[in-house]
């Protein structure tokens, strides 16, 4: 990319990081993103997929197959800690996982395709809603305006703090975990704080159930983690005892089937605890996220891209605990999530002074754009 054009995608990564909106609400986001690609050309833009979603497709002229080359847009609900100029503008909400940084890069591959499509297949970028939640990728997957652009392929990147700038993390197999947000709630009865002997309080069995819980993955063969991250006993009433009690958890794996099992043992394990007190129990879950899985076929053209690039090349052996909706894609299409190392000194990522380095921008370009060229030009 020349210096105009890399001036331009910081240009837009900067605006956007000023105007964060979190996930589901992140209309005016798209429509920045609409604007920046109305000079770019492509054959279709089609607004609103999976909610506040924007597909941007560009046709190649022969048959062949289909990639999809997604980014997230939604920001989080972090206030910002920072120096910069281009700091949030949003009170109480901020680009601290580098989504901004993501956006600007597959904006990056529509310039290079506006000036030289496909020669064959279709080329379909995805700037997906809801990552954060767990809910987008679902969202879009079973949006009828997705299906007629269904990947036979699909790519992503997120950037990794931790790791040398520039350097590419991939892995075959299962590369983030699979998570899901458990509600646990008790329910017993209130008495007066003077006679609690007349009540039935969940305080005890709520405190063996935080703690049974997070012992839980002891039991199991595979790798698993429960992470308690929220209780709440009763109210705030000195002359009354707790009638109620919450715990809210986060349960992951690498496999979504392990994932399964874990939460059938953790309901298991917190009913009979309950029912030991005497307490009704019932369970919620919210913010579930699949296990992202990397295809071979997939992992080969990353692999192959980050070689002619001379980029280092980082595999590792274990998964990440993090998760990430694009895992959703995995249990339809090949797909292939990496990392992008954005630093050893790099703040973490949801820290309030992350910040997205501009100088991954045209590396991460590069990346997609080999891919495209392995797979839309070559004969």
């Amino acid at each position: 990319m020349n210096k105009s054009e890399l001036k331009q995608l910081i240009d837009l990564r900067k605006n956007l990081h000023q105007y964060p909106e979190l996930s589901g609400e992140e209309k005016e986001t798209a429509k920045r993103v609409l604007e920046f690609f109305k000079s770019l050309k492509p054959d279709e833009l089609i607004e609103e997929v999976g909610g506040t979603g924007l597909l941007v497709i560009y046709q190649g002229k022969e048959e062949g197959l289909t990639s999809m080359y997604r980014c997230e847009l939604d920001g989080l609900p972090i206030w910002e800690d920072n120096n910069i100029r281009h700091i949030s503008k949003v009170d109480g909400k901020s680009h601290t996982c580098g989504h901004d940084g993501h956006m600007a890069i597959i904006s990056g591959i529509g310039m290079k395709l506006a000036k030289e499509r496909p020669k064959k297949g279709k080329v379909v970028l995805l700037f997906q809603p809801a990552e954060e939640t767990g809910e987008g990728a679902a969202n879009v997957g079973s949006d009828k305006k997705f299906h007629k652009h269904n990947p036979d392929l699909a790519f992503a990147l997120h950037n990794l703090p931790g790791h040398e700038k520039h350097q590419i993390v991939i892995k075959k197999g299962a590369f983030a975990a699979a998570s899901v947000g458990m509600i646990i709630k008790l329910k017993g009865r209130n008495s007066h704080s003077a006679h609690p002997e007349a009540g039935n309080s969940p305080a005890e069995a709520m405190c063996k159930c935080i703690v049974a819980l997070e012992k839980l993955p002891d039991a199991m063969k595979k790798f698993t983690l429960v992470t308690v991250i929220n209780a709440q006993l009763g109210e705030i009433a000195f002359g009354t005892t707790p009638g109620q009690a919450v715990i809210r958890a986060t349960l992951r794996a690498y496999e979504n089937e392990t994932r399964d099992l874990l939460v059938t043992y953790a309901e298991k394990l917190c009913s009979q605890i309950a029912k030991e007190y005497g307490l009704e129990i019932e369970f919620d879950y919210i913010e579930s996220f699949t296990a992202t899985h990397n295809d071979p076929e997939a992992w080969e053209y990353g692999n192959e891209a980050a070689k002619k690039l001379g980029l280092q090349v980082k595999h590792i052996r274990t998964p990440f605990r993090w998760s990430e909706d694009f895992g959703h894609f995995s249990l339809k299409t090949k797909t292939l999530l990496f990392g992008l190392g954005s630093g050893t000194n790099q703040p973490q990522l949801h820290e309030p002074n992350f910040d997205f380095p501009d100088d991954l921008i045209e590396t991460g370009v590069n990346m997609f754009w080999e891919v495209i060229q392995k797979i839309h030009f070559e004969d």
